[in-house]
């Protein structure tokens, strides 16, 4: 909780700012676009309204000119339901409007607001069709509105299915003079398809969004990840402090008890030694009076273990530098071998050594090596009371060498693996804690690292890795 603590702490306001500047660019990027293609709408209606007058203009002035004037001529008076003037009219509002998306055109006589002519032949003769806006052209005024159909999403976006600009002008009859306005004759109605526009429009804000959530999207998984990285730095180095403090408050503490224990050591070795020799006289001189008595072998004998667990202490609380020379580690093995001979038939284990034909030359300390590794094969054979095999293998590796020491005991509770380094911590009723602790201390003092687990099947393995030069 605490390492989580210190990872979010000076990363969140940074994380925060980053996420919510994106979110807010990304919402105002989207209202703007939504702002330009409104603006852009605005101006093609503003565009459409002026290109739809100038068509009305000039169809009105093609009329006047190919239609009214001749007809006038021709027939005497216009007469648009006659079939030839409406076909006459129909050739020439086609050939003037080719090439423009007109969806119809409507002329209304102008007394009656009837249709007088139309691309749907069904609508003429018919009155009262043109509505407000035929009023206004009667009275000379043009107007536009806008028809949309489209379900209710699309008229909400603004997009429908389907946008048509209809036009009511009112058809004039031309003046000689320029710059007056001739009198009115009848309205007429244009009808211009827009969807094609609006949808061309409508696509580009598509684009335009579309193309931003694939930039923004991008952006936001680049900052995610350089968030993400940032976090795992922070939580790295965090953990790292932590373990620094950790390991800085465990060697002070670890340095407080081995001066106490070398001075308590010192003090207790030396009457240890009076009683060690008054020991070793007083069995001399008993050996003529009463030669069964065993108390002063006990005396030696506990006193020789006694020196042991001191010189144990001391080699944990001030551990001597390694003296590196050249040396080969199946040598040393196999003095361990040979020195616990005796020991591994009384308990009834078995040694299988494994020696690789290739292993290399190692410079260390032949005489530390040989007290980690008769730590290591002590702690097997006591760990198999009844019996069992302890295997020994080493094999070389791309700088140095690797040793491995597995036993057939009942292993190490899980909950306990942690623990076995702890000085004084032991499993066993005798132990002092400190074989493991001073077996890593002289693997570290060799550049190496030793390492403890339980066996998939039953018992412990110890991997111990050597370099063969000090540094690599």
């Amino acid at each position: 909780m605490k390492t989580s603590e210190e990872k979010v702490k000076p990363f969140r306001l940074v994380k925060y700012f980053t996420f919510s500047s994106i979110i807010v660019i990304f919402i105002g990027t989207i209202v703007l676009s939504v702002l330009n293609t409104n603006w852009i709408r605005t101006t093609q209606l503003k565009m459409s309204e002026d290109y739809a007058k100038l068509i009305v203009e000039n169809l009105n002035h093609q009329i006047f000119l190919q239609f009214i004037l001749p007809v006038s001529v021709k027939y005497g008076k216009i007469q648009l339901r006659n079939p030839e003037q409406s076909q006459i009219m129909d050739n020439v509002i086609k050939s003037t409007l080719h090439g423009y998306k007109i969806d119809s055109v409507t002329i209304y006589d102008f007394k009656k607001n009837m249709v007088s002519y139309s691309f749907d032949k069904s609508l003429v003769g018919k009155e009262n069709v043109g509505g407000q806006e035929y009023k206004k052209a009667v009275a000379g005024e043009s107007s536009i509105k806008l028809v949309q159909k489209g379900n209710f999403i699309e008229t909400l976006l603004g997009f429908p299915a389907e946008i048509k600009m209809v036009t009511f002008a009112p058809l004039r009859l031309e003046r000689a003079r320029p710059g007056t306005e001739g009198p009115i004759v009848g309205v007429i109605e244009v009808v211009e398809n827009l969807s094609d526009d609006y949808k061309t429009i409508f696509r580009f804000q598509l684009f335009i969004i579309g193309t931003i959530t694939v930039v923004m999207s991008g952006l936001f998984a680049t900052l995610f990840c350089v968030v993400r990285r940032g976090e795992d730095i922070i939580e790295k180095r965090a953990v790292e402090r932590l373990n620094l403090e950790e390991q800085l408050r465990r060697a002070e503490h670890l340095s407080s008890i081995g001066e106490m224990v070398a001075g308590i050591s010192h003090e207790i070795r030396n009457p240890l030694g009076i009683i060690r020799s008054s020991g070793e006289l007083l069995k001399k001189k008993i050996a003529t009076i009463d030669p069964a008595n065993s108390i002063p072998d006990i005396i030696v004998e506990e006193t020789v273990r006694l020196n042991d667990i001191i010189t144990d202490f001391l080699d944990f609380a001030k551990p001597k530098n390694p003296d590196f020379m050249p040396c080969h580690i199946e040598d040393i093995l196999e003095k361990n071998i040979v020195f616990l001979d005796q020991q591994f038939k009384e308990s009834g284990c078995i040694v299988e050594t494994v020696m690789a034909s290739d292993l290399p030359e190692v410079f260390a300390d032949f005489n530390m090596l040989y007290q980690a590794f008769l730590n290591i094969l002590i702690n097997s054979m006591q760990a198999m009371p009844d019996g069992g095999k302890i295997s020994v293998s080493a094999t070389p590796n791309h700088a140095g060498i690797n040793i491995v020491f597995e036993d057939e005991g009942t292993g190490i509770p899980e909950d306990l693996l942690k623990k076995i380094w702890d000085p004084f911590f032991s499993t066993k009723d005798k132990g002092t804690g400190l074989g493991l602790g001073i077996v890593k201390k002289i693997i570290e003092a060799h550049s190496g690292i030793v390492e403890i687990s339980n066996r998939p099947v039953r018992g412990v393995q110890v991997r111990v890795a050597i370099p063969a030069r000090q540094g690599v």
